[in-house]
């Protein structure tokens, strides 16, 4: 089968399973069947089905406000920002892709919503209740790279705006430990505690944390866009910055084709997807604790098209007027408070900046590293302690800084595989099980998800040959065109959930023939 046709059959069913999730009146509650105790091997407290649901409609949204308005996804939106040319076809860029992210984040959200359990516990439905421990650490691993990564982030916008202050600045540049400023590691450690203590209250604790920081990030970002834009002596929709520029700087992204072609846009959207590869997998952590189905599709309808379109509009809006302003091209918000005169526009840019990045945090990866790890050692791992373990791995990881060298392109890679994932998963629940998962059983040594010793090969081999061509052969080799690595992640979800599907219906698991 031609790589088109099985694109062109992910799409289909992927349809197929928004359209029956509504319409199949057995996915409306968990398939309960009677089980002796869970074992204590696969469950505690915290990994077990929820049993008070609190999340509305506006706790959903602020999941993420809190995922996206952070340091990263605003530098990403910029840098997209230009390799579009224009402000429509942006818009339009964005727009086409937040509907597509809508469509995956609900079908991972109604299955977290219907079971109540988390990514983990999830997965092993489809990888057997041991074999899920591969897609736990896969997730984990990325999580603890980028919570170290978003930590350092939000501590730098700390220490960029106290070196305004000269004594500070002289403290920055003269005392130095493990390998970075003194001034620097203090800020880090700070901000990792702060972000330990939020999630060390629990789920509720972070859930207002959401419902506060979502909307004081979004005033803090119009601040800052409004007085650039009154500083500019007003605003236009014309891309007032020359092509030469855009070119010069969008010539190492691997897009092909000047920044406004076919070619760019279909970059940018798919990047805007992949961005939130992560997510995908683990927003059954949060949809877990709606109310019911809608609040999960309202809360993704406002926080996501909706949210990433006006964010990205503000991103957009603050790019253009920066350059207006300075003459340069500013990617990072850093930068630009780095040349505010204000010191108040300058504290207001800093918190915002650093709450907003804890939020992001707390969400994609605080949440999803407690509870992989968790899943690994149910009976002496509960949330707070993976959570625990997840930021001292960070803690540790500080002094070599992983994520400001090649380590990146390493942990990228191996986010790739989180698509053969998704694609399994999702092609588990909707078309092999049909949304119908016995919950309990998830929790059992003996019994339908046990598998071949607690491990479904099925789903092994299908996320082996989906990393191949999401990982492996666009990461490690030559041997693929250099725009397969952008559209790596899709093809990833595609022939891992395809490869999934015809191996399940050639090679019958352990499951069916009991």
């Amino acid at each position: 089968m031609e790589i088109t046709d099985k694109l062109f059959c992910i799409i289909y069913y992927l349809v197929w399973g928004l359209s029956n999730a509504r319409k199949d009146p057995d996915m409306d509650t968990p398939q309960l069947s009677q089980h002796p105790a869970p074992a204590p091997q696969l469950y505690n407290e915290d990994l077990a089905p929820v049993k008070e649901r609190t999340w509305g409609t506006f706790s959903i949204f602020n999941v993420w406000t809190s995922d996206v308005h952070s340091l990263w996804g605003y530098y990403l939106a910029a840098s997209l920002f230009l390799l579009c040319g224009s402000f429509s076809s942006f818009l339009w860029a964005i727009g086409l892709g937040s509907l597509v992210i809508f469509g995956l984040m609900n079908l991972m959200g109604w299955a977290g919503e219907k079971t109540g359990v988390p990514y983990p516990v999830l997965a092993r439905a489809s990888f057997g209740v041991w074999g899920a421990n591969l897609p736990a650490l896969v997730r984990a691993l990325v999580a603890i790279f980028w919570y170290g990564a978003q930590t350092s982030a939000a501590s730098g916008a700390v220490v960029a705006l106290l070196v305004r202050e000269e004594s500070m600045l002289q403290f920055h540049q003269n005392s130095h430990m493990l390998g970075h400023s003194s001034l620097e590691v203090i800020c880090y450690v700070l901000i990792w505690g702060l972000q330990l203590l939020i999630i060390q209250r629990g789920m509720e604790t972070v859930r207002k944390f959401q419902d506060w920081a979502g909307p004081a990030v979004w005033v803090g970002m119009l601040v800052l866009a409004i007085g650039l834009v009154i500083k500019a002596g007003g605003f236009s929709f014309e891309h007032s910055i020359p092509m030469e520029v855009l070119m010069d700087k969008t010539k190492d992204t691997g897009v092909s084709g000047e920044p406004g072609s076919f070619g760019a846009l279909l970059a940018v959207g798919a990047t805007w997807v992949t961005y939130f590869a992560a997510l995908y997998l683990n927003f059954c952590d949060f949809s877990r604790y709606a109310k019911n189905r809608q609040a999960v599709t309202r809360g993704n309808l406002w926080g996501l098209p909706i949210n990433l379109m006006a964010f990205s509009f503000v991103a957009g809006v603050t790019t253009l007027a920066a350059y207006q302003v300075y003459a340069e091209v500013l990617l990072h918000p850093e930068q630009i408070s780095a040349k505010f005169d204000s010191w108040f526009l300058a504290l207001l840019a800093a918190v915002t900046f650093a709450v907003a990045t804890l939020g992001i945090n707390v969400v994609a990866n605080f949440v999803s590293a407690a509870f992989d790890i968790s899943n690994v050692f149910p009976r002496h791992i509960g949330f707070k302690r993976g959570g625990l373990i997840a930021a001292l791995i960070a803690l540790v990881l500080y002094p070599i800084a992983p994520w400001e060298g090649n380590a990146a392109q390493f942990v990228n890679a191996i986010g790739a595989t989180m698509g053969p994932l998704l694609g399994i998963i999702l092609v588990d629940y909707y078309w092999v099980a049909r949304g119908k998962i016995d919950v309990d059983a998830l929790y059992q040594l003996e019994g339908p998800y046990q598998y071949q010793g607690g491990w479904n090969v099925n789903a092994v081999i299908a996320t082996a040959v989906g990393a191949i061509f999401s990982t492996i052969l666009p990461n490690f080799t030559t041997l693929l065109p250099a725009w397969w690595g952008t559209f790596g992640w899709f093809f990833g979800v595609a022939i891992g959930g395809g490869t999934y599907y015809v191996l399940t219906k050639t090679h019958k698991s352990a499951k069916e023939t009991q």
